[in-house]
């Protein structure tokens, strides 16, 4: 049996806030405005170019700054600041200005409360399938219209419901926020013995002059980051100075979850299955692939047999998952093999993440010139540069492989917490290090394939 995890005393994780500076930022109206403003501004530019600039992606700067730059980035945020991004996200700033002057502040309908999770899933899975069907990164207006759709949908829930409805139940970068945020490296947290005594609740309910939490939380019973963004109301809202920013070890939070969700678990293992999409449909075996399903079905149509590929992609995941659980319960770990399909789901997270961001840094790399090029552009200024790429492929291959195994040992080690937590066998967790290790060796590989430019 694996040894008792044993209780030492926890080193106090190092507070933000202590720092005067940071605090009185945090508390100031400059926090987190400043950077909103910012983005605000610069997603504008994006927008407009998306809409009426060039057709050819490679020289839009709307296309540019979005799958060039932003997607490759946004994990890493998750992973350094948890959701800071969703504070200064321009939807979630829209949001903020329309319920201001028009909004309702109607009740969260039911319906989302109960199934928004399983909507922004569902949000995020048809966003990846529109790419591939109608090739949205590749056009600049497919984009465009994305974004004014989502756009709308802000405006329309802001008007109707209160706080951010649309950024907690439908948002299709929520299921991805709230997943990667759980290894972040930043948690807003509560002090128990000073909200205990607290009568007003300002942290949740809001003040006059600054909103309760836009998501909902009440930090006192917050066990989680996944719905944090950090935005610093509760900070503000707060008259006892019991909330605090504190740093932690990346992957921390998914050691001990009290409550892991089915859905979670769920979105953990497609978005693997999602990455795998990404990689093989940039690489020359994906026609060999086309094709082999066309034989079965009988057609050469491209959505139908895209289709099949993508389900049999995010289903693969899930199903090793199934068995390695129902392995795991055979070879004698404690739980139903759904509790133990729930817990160790989120073990894949880790290697989610790198999974993405090792994907993602093959366009950094190789099409980041393209960042500054179309840059200057706006400004008149033209230039044909003979490559775009920031290093050499072998370079950029090597980087992805390091990517991959620092997943890979996140993932392990979150597992053996796991583990050690309820004092599981060895042999009843080497079914899951080995699914884990087959999932990382199967990423390593794609990666060492040529793989197409599709910007």
């Amino acid at each position: 049996m694996a040894m008792p995890e044993k209780n030492l005393p926890e080193k106090e994780p190092f507070d933000l806030l202590s720092v005067p500076v940071v605090k009185k930022f945090v508390k100031s109206k400059w926090y987190p405005g400043i950077f909103q403003w910012i983005v605000i501004f610069v997603f504008s530019i994006i927008v407009y170019e998306l809409v009426i600039g060039t057709v050819d992606p490679s020289n839009n700067f709307g296309t540019t700054m979005t799958w060039v730059l932003w997607w490759p980035v946004i994990p890493v945020l998750f992973l350094v600041t948890g959701r800071f991004w969703c504070a200064i996200c321009p939807f979630g700033k829209l949001s903020d200005i329309v319920r201001k002057f028009v909004g309702s502040k109607r009740p969260m309908p039911k319906f989302l409360k109960k199934y928004g999770i399983w909507l922004i899933d569902l949000f995020f899975i048809m966003i990846t399938y529109s790419d591939h069907v109608w090739g949205i990164v590749e056009s600049p207006r497919g984009s465009g219209y994305l974004l004014l759709l989502l756009v709308t949908m802000v405006v329309a829930t802001s008007v109707f419901y209160e706080r951010r409805t649309f950024c907690k139940t439908l948002c299709f970068l929520g299921g991805l926020a709230g997943n990667y945020s759980r290894s972040g490296a930043l948690k807003v947290q509560a002090t128990p013995d000073i909200c205990k005594t607290c009568k007003v609740q300002s942290c949740y309910k809001g003040t006059e002059g600054v909103e309760g939490c836009p998501m909902f939380q009440f930090p006192r019973t917050m066990e989680s980051s996944a719905e944090c963004n950090i935005c610093g109301n509760c900070v503000k809202n707060c008259p006892n100075n019991s909330v605090k920013i504190t740093t932690r070890i990346p992957t921390k939070e998914l050691w001990g979850l009290k409550n892991p969700k089915l859905e979670h678990a769920s979105l953990a293992a497609v978005i693997m299955g999602i990455v795998f999409v990404q990689n093989i449909t940039m690489l020359e075996p994906w026609q060999d692939i086309l094709n082999t399903i066309g034989s079965i079905t009988g057609t050469s149509n491209y959505v139908v047999n895209f289709t099949i590929a993508f389900i049999i992609a995010m289903a693969l995941p899930i199903l090793l998952l199934l068995g390695t659980a129902k392995l795991a319960s055979f070879l004698g770990m404690e739980g139903s093999i759904k509790k133990n399909f729930t817990r160790f789901g989120y073990a894949i997270i880790p290697l989610d993440l790198a999974g993405h961001l090792a994907h993602n840094l093959f366009h950094i790399f190789t099409e980041g010139k393209a960042v500054w090029f179309n840059s200057i552009r706006l400004f008149g200024v033209d230039s044909n540069p003979a490559s775009l790429s920031l290093a050499s492929t072998p370079t950029v291959q090597m980087i992805q492989y390091i990517v991959i195994l620092i997943g890979l040992v996140g993932t392990c080690y979150v597992m053996y917490r796991m583990g050690r937590s309820k004092m599981t066998s060895i042999k009843a967790m080497l079914p899951y290090y080995v699914l884990m290790t087959v999932l990382a060796i199967t990423n390593i590989y794609l990666f060492s394939l040529p793989m197409m430019h599709r910007v």
